[in-house]
């Protein structure tokens, strides 16, 4: 039996600052299964004089009916609980402290490198275009690695 077979009952996604990629990870997440499976994010390091989600990011979300507006940022050190079943790491510096947090405990990690849209220049659109390219390869992902969610009763 694969990993890949069980529905897990918590993911974790990180990046470098959890303003981006890793809670919009997350809000698909909770857009596709609800609360199915246990989701949350967290980054590396937090910025203070920056807090909230990106405001590209959050217009994006808002695009799919997604409220995003209330996310504050966090690190791994302020998650509330770190037994996750399955952790995603969206950065190769978020990758490396994911390894650490798994030692010595049942949990998958895995790497899905992806673009960070903060890059993008251009006009307002361009770089709205590649925050919304983010958006659907992480949702697509998403859906490709946790399928269909089996839920009790169902």
């Amino acid at each position: 039996m694969s990993p890949f077979d069980a529905t897990p009952g918590a993911v974790l996604f990180t990046c470098n600052f959890n303003r981006v990629r890793s809670p919009m990870a997350e809000a698909l997440m909770k857009l596709a299964y609800g609360t199915a499976i246990f989701v949350d994010s967290c980054g590396l390091k937090a910025d203070p004089a920056d807090p909230g989600m990106d405001p590209f990011a959050a217009v994006v979300l808002e695009e799919l009916g997604i409220e995003a507006q209330g996310h504050m940022p966090k690190t791994f050190d302020m998650l509330e609980d770190d037994s996750f079943d399955v952790v995603i790491s969206l950065t190769a510096e978020a990758q490396h402290r994911a390894v650490e947090l798994s030692r010595g405990r049942a949990v998958d990690i895995e790497y899905w490198p992806t673009y960070d849209p903060t890059l993008a220049t251009g006009s307002r659109e361009q770089v709205l275009d590649a925050y919304r390219q983010v958006r659907d390869e992480l949702y697509g992902r998403i859906r490709r690695r946790f399928g269909r969610v089996v839920t009790a009763g169902g």
